[in-house]
């Protein structure tokens, strides 16, 4: 006999109030598990409405008609080209690099035990822009074997190891004596970041003007030149990142604790640091070389997940992958409609929104980190 309405009411409500009362007690765990489930219906509804929206004015029933299923029967050659060559794969590299930014964030986040900590923040997206811009000023000259051994790898090769050396580099002038110093590590970062700009500047003087146009959209960021080449140089990277660091959710739980408690409790400590840095440096480095600078996303995103869910990583890496690729289509859709037909950068949206976030969790954080 099938279930009245009222009866599935009052089934669900003692389900939300034992959340809510976990919640209260400090249990998130079942508050995360619907949120996830939720993030994952949004991320969902936002990937379809990016493939939607544009300037351009593709059908959208026929958009829609395509999405499940009958896309032979539904879309016109000039529709078709509009969706699968220019704004699937928008979507898609905004998911993709979205979810790296946010992830790579959360995993900085727990590593240093620091809410400040974010890739643009400390240095790391600039060195992986410094290496990506290295082949592409240095591709056809001093590098050139490099670009005739990795093709279209090479960029986000020179990205990857770029965020690499600079991640590596910040770890060890951030920690003494197995202690990571939150003040040294902005710093460091500050100062990183300012010098990896200064090489970079260099490099764009040198530059001619075929290579400067390539070097245009790295300042603010874009997804604007998102094809399925590109996907396919730096999606495999941000993959793997992604798919291993999850694998590090329990590590992270216990590196909060501090490195000496986790050495303890039986947490490879240096070997996590190194899978942690490695990922990082690969997500970040390969998103840099397929979207420019685009930052803020990922000390926003894994931030507001964690006031609301907690700081454990096994349900916090997930929503932030979800969250970020989300919250990054829905700037890209803002750009590309905001000022229709011309676009905005999507790095002054992720600004407007991350600058001001940044400043209200460092004066909200500031007597804890003695500042």
């Amino acid at each position: 006999m099938p279930r009245s309405d009222a009866m599935d009411g009052a089934v669900r409500a003692p389900v939300f109030a034992r959340i809510a009362g976990e919640w209260r007690n400090g249990n998130r765990a079942g508050l995360a598990r619907l949120l996830l489930g939720a993030l994952a219906v949004l991320a969902a509804a936002t990937f379809a409405s990016s493939i939607m929206t544009g300037a351009a004015d593709a059908s959208l029933a026929n958009v829609f008609r395509w999405l499940i299923g009958e896309a032979d029967q539904t879309l016109s050659a000039r529709d078709r080209i509009i969706i699968l060559d220019i704004r699937l794969p928008r979507a898609v590299l905004g998911m993709l690099v979205g979810a790296a930014l946010a992830v790579s964030g959360a995993v900085m986040q727990g590593l240093f035990r620091n809410p400040l900590a974010d890739p643009g923040l400390v240095g790391v997206s600039s060195g992986a822009s410094l290496g990506a811009v290295l082949l592409i000023v240095l591709g056809s000259t001093v590098l050139g074997p490099v670009f005739a051994l990795f093709g279209f790898y090479a960029v986000p090769a020179g990205a990857f190891l770029g965020g690499l050396a600079t991640t590596l580099l910040l770890y060890r002038v951030a920690t003494r004596g197995g202690q990571t110093s939150v003040a040294t590590m902005l710093l460091a970062g500050i100062a990183l970041g300012a010098l990896a700009g200064a090489v970079t500047g260099v490099l764009v003087f040198i530059a001619d003007d075929r290579e400067l146009r390539d070097l245009t959209f790295w300042g603010l960021g874009s997804l604007a030149g998102a094809n399925w080449t590109k996907i396919a140089a730096a999606g495999p990277i941000i993959f793997l990142a992604l798919a291993v660091l999850p694998f590090l959710a329990r590590g992270l739980n216990a590196v909060t604790l501090g490195e000496a408690a986790a050495f303890h409790m039986g947490i490879p400590v240096q070997r996590l640091k190194n899978i942690a840095i490695f990922s990082v440096a690969g997500a970040t480095g390969a998103s840099v070389a397929v979207s420019g600078g685009i930052g803020f996303v990922g000390i926003v995103v894994p931030h507001l997940l964690r006031l609301v869910i907690g700081p454990d990583h096994r349900y916090l890496l997930p929503a932030s992958a979800l969250l970020g690729g989300t919250m990054l289509i829905f700037a890209d859709m803002l750009a590309r409609t905001i000022v229709s037909p011309a676009e905005l950068p999507i790095g002054i949206i992720t600004a407007f929104v991350g600058a001001p976030f940044f400043l209200w969790v460092l004066l909200r954080g500031r007597s804890n980190m003695g500042l």
